[in-house]
């Protein structure tokens, strides 16, 4: 149906009918049917041989297992800046690497500390240490290492304790009432 306004122009009778699926159906079928004598395989039958989302998830173990040969860090100097290397973590991810870049700026020998994730399906990512040059970049990792273990045993020694206070006062808060 053509417009009454000038300005805007009309749209063609064969785009502004509704259609039906079912016209097109057939064509679908058809163009499957073509294309695999043509030895190319059908794109709606496709989705059908991928595998679904649950067989697509590695297994939890290929996570942080390391394989044959594999290395959990790597070092490599960076020439370019003096005192700096940079450490590469094998399935290893966020979690261990803001922990480390964290432990690291609080010591006063580290210039810089960052890290990165090259890609976030690969569980590894890359740490960036630059000293002052009074202790290399490798002691200054090892020493937030030890750090971090220190501070999180302890951690795990208030926490427990805690959870062992809140589990008595419950208990004597249960005691309490069932005896009245």
């Amino acid at each position: 149906m053509p417009s009454s306004n000038p300005d805007v122009p009309s749209v063609p009778r064969f785009l502004s009918e509704p259609t039906h699926t079912s016209n097109f159906a057939h064509m679908s079928r058809a163009t499957g049917t073509i294309l695999s004598t043509m030895g190319i395989p059908n794109p709606e039958a496709a989705h059908r041989d991928r595998p679904s989302a649950e067989e697509n998830v590695p297994n939890r173990f290929e996570l942080f297992l390391l394989g044959d040969g594999e290395k959990k860090v790597t070092e490599e100097t960076d020439t370019r800046i003096p005192s700096t290397s940079v450490f590469k973590f094998t399935k290893e991810d966020h979690t261990l690497g803001n922990m480390l870049r964290a432990r690291l700026l609080q010591s006063p020998h580290v210039l810089f500390s960052g890290y990165k994730v090259p890609h976030p399906l690969f569980s590894n990512f890359e740490l960036r240490i630059q000293t002052d040059g009074t202790m290399t970049p490798r002691q200054a990792l090892v020493q937030a290492c030890k750090d971090l273990v220190t501070d999180l045993g302890l951690l795990s020694r208030e926490f427990t304790k805690e959870w062992e206070l809140r589990k008595m006062v419950g208990e004597s808060m249960d005691g309490g009432l069932n005896g009245a």
